[in-house]
């Protein structure tokens, strides 16, 4: 099994780049787990460091898949001609997405433009890369990420779901969650389904769908 490193630094993307340089691998030769999100304290005092785990990737052997190859190859085709500066490593996707599932993650600079409002721009690029992707790989499922955006916003949402069950369950009274796009009303209802005292259900309509969550 792989040895797991531990590095900080200001921000995530300092603390990798810390590590990637002690190591002396590139990012795709390593798994990064956040460990701490960086804080800023009050007043600029007592803030604490991002820390990230780093673990070395065992190579397999395997090839990219073709639909892997090809799905890269068309996503940085749309980056280059939206003049976004970046490179794109292909990671394995989580065992809920599916066996046919892979992550192509953007990794670079200043690339908060292509997350948007709630994630909105992140899911279109998504959308447009399985659309070009369909005709020759109808199976595979390409999951579009930035910096491991998506890691972070789970954890957010699946911190939040059990926050609120714990308020439905001491006040037996219904929490509405915001509008959220379906994957992350998904999330939601997963972290919540096996819960022994609340239960969640969907609902409005478009955009405007939310997750309540009630007391069984």
């Amino acid at each position: 099994m792989s040895e797991a490193n531990e590095f900080s630094g200001k921000t995530i993307e300092d603390a990798i780049e810390k590590g990637l340089a002690e190591l002396g691998v590139t990012r795709d030769a390593v798994n990064v787990e956040i460990v701490r999100e960086p804080s800023r304290g009050i007043l600029g005092l007592g803030g604490e460091e991002a820390i990230v785990r780093l673990t070395r990737v065992e190579p397999s052997g395997a090839p990219k898949t073709d639909a892997e190859t090809d799905a890269k190859e068309i996503l940085e085709t749309l980056l280059k001609q939206m003049g976004i500066r970046s490179r794109v490593e292909i990671l394995p996707a989580a065992e809920s997405e599916g066996p046919d599932a892979f992550v192509l993650n953007i990794v670079g600079d200043d690339l908060g433009i292509l997350i948007g409002r709630r994630g909105e721009t992140l899911r279109d690029l998504e959308y447009v890369a399985r659309l070009m992707l369909a005709p020759k790989h109808k199976s595979a499922k390409v999951v579009v990420d930035v910096e491991g955006y998506r890691v972070r916003r789970e954890r957010v949402l699946r911190e939040l779901a059990k926050r609120m069950a714990e308020r439905v369950e001491a006040s037996r009274q219904p929490i509405t969650l915001e509008a959220m796009p379906a994957y992350e009303r998904r999330i939601v209802h997963i972290t919540l389904r096996d819960h022994p005292a609340v239960t969640t259900n969907s609902i409005g309509e478009g955009e405007h769908r939310r997750v309540m969550i009630l007391h069984r």
